[in-house]
């Protein structure tokens, strides 16, 4: 999943700049953007339904916060961006087409206020989720790398041996 997240920055940013490949950017864009949609829910039904692993030992109070609401606010930003790129796609009075003859309902009205809106908002969650994200990363790097506790042994599906 991280690297369809790292693919949607540089796809999204590329956008904006290369007008020649713009149609076909923008499909890869929305296929990605659902397929991380659909994930991120998944991951979020399934964080709900089970416990996480115990916070390791080397974690404070304050670092565990952090972790806690840090957590949360990816799988936010992991389902609103989706959602938001699918609603301004809709507000544009495109047809939303996933692939070749697929369409997905639109859920949002058409208009150019809504539109402008959606795409505003759009930019904002990118640039939180990369700002999340890039935290998430080094503090992953910091723990592995730095203090050697086995945090990335906690975020894997079945622990290493």
């Amino acid at each position: 999943m991280a690297a369809m997240v790292i693919s949607q920055f540089f796809l999204g940013a590329t956008l904006v700049a290369a007008l020649a490949y713009y149609p076909l950017m923008l499909a890869i864009h929305r296929v990605i953007g659902i397929v991380i949609l659909v994930f991120a829910v998944v991951r979020l039904v399934n964080r709900l339904r089970h416990h996480p692993p115990a916070f390791l030992t080397t974690m404070g109070p304050l670092e565990r916060k952090v972790a806690t609401w840090s957590e949360r606010m990816m799988y936010a930003l992991l389902v609103l961006q989706p959602l938001v790129g699918w609603a301004l796609v809709s507000a544009s009075d495109m047809p939303v087409t996933l692939v070749g003859p697929v369409h997905l309902p639109g859920i949002a009205p058409h208009g150019i206020a809504v539109y402008a809106a959606l795409r505003t908002a759009h930019t904002v969650l990118a640039y939180l989720l990369f700002a999340a994200f890039t935290a998430h990363i080094c503090a992953v790097v910091f723990h592995t790398v730095g203090l050697r506790d086995g945090l990335l042994r906690r975020m894997t599906i079945r622990p290493w041996r």
